[in-house]
């Protein structure tokens, strides 16, 4: 396969090409400590998932799951006797070539509720608490972000495909062992796990982790910071009104405090 067609974003279809004449090819999808990674074979040490490519489909599909674009670079290494391209740089994986997936058309997944209501504590207490105790994320934070999302429907779904009480795109979902994406306990849990990976990469950054939440890891890091997008700096302000609402809320003598903590 020429070059050309490698750096013209056709990232699949050079990682298979030494697959033959197939008319559909298999991608696995691998994720290690909340990243994400892209291989022609399971990763060792990674959970990895089977993702069929179709050779006639009219646009290569962003497995990334990230819902904008996503740059990285193509490695080469052997395993187990075979030649194998992935994402990650393991031991003895040599450069190929840096790529660049383009962002599916459309705003970001997640949008924001118009209004700010009042906080609403008597939703999924036992979750929110047992959440938060689990990965040391701040139970005002939590449920801010909940509010903001899907204002506590647990039978949310955006139109890009965000699902549950804390709207978790599907492939973010099954990253954390997810089940039933309607399930208020299974939902509040992987947020909260999902929210303590952001927290260790923004380093506590909670404008970076609430921007990321949004519009992803991708465009935070795209654009060095909150993106240019009025929709996301919108639910960022949303979300630290809200989260202030919530801990003044926690505080009150019927409440217990919590304090937002390093995960």
């Amino acid at each position: 396969m020429a070059r050309s067609r490698a750096t013209s974003v056709v990232l699949f279809a050079l990682m298979l090409s030494i697959a033959g004449t197939a008319h559909a090819r298999t991608v696995y999808r691998c994720v290690r400590d909340g990243t994400v990674s892209l291989s022609t074979a399971p990763e060792p040490g990674s959970r990895c998932t089977a993702k069929q490519i179709d050779d006639n489909a009219a646009s290569v599909p962003n497995l990334f799951g990230t819902g904008e674009s996503v740059s990285g670079v193509l490695y080469e290494r052997t395993q187990d006797g075979k030649t194998v391209y992935g994402t990650r740089k393991l031991p003895g994986a040599v450069k190929v070539l840096s790529f660049t997936v383009p962002a599916p058309p459309g705003e970001p997944a997640h949008v924001g509720l118009g209004r700010v209501s009042p906080p609403r504590l008597d939703r999924y207490p036992k979750q929110f608490r047992a959440a938060s105790k689990a990965t040391g994320v701040d139970e005002a934070w939590l449920r801010a972000i909940a509010h903001a999302e899907s204002d506590y429907d647990a039978a949310a779904l955006s139109p890009k495909g965000a699902q549950g009480v804390m709207q978790l795109m599907p492939e973010t979902s099954r990253d954390y062992g997810v089940v039933d994406p309607y399930s208020q306990d299974e939902s509040i849990m992987a947020g909260a796990r999902h929210m303590r990976v952001l927290m260790r990469r923004y380093r506590n950054d909670m404008t970076l982790v609430a921007a990321a939440y949004n519009a992803g890891i991708g465009t935070v890091t795209r654009y060095g910071g909150v993106p240019p997008y009025a929709e996301t700096q919108a639910y960022v302000a949303k979300v630290q009104a809200l989260y202030g609402s919530y801990r003044a809320a926690l505080a009150k003598p019927s409440a217990k405090p919590r304090a937002l903590s390093s995960p």
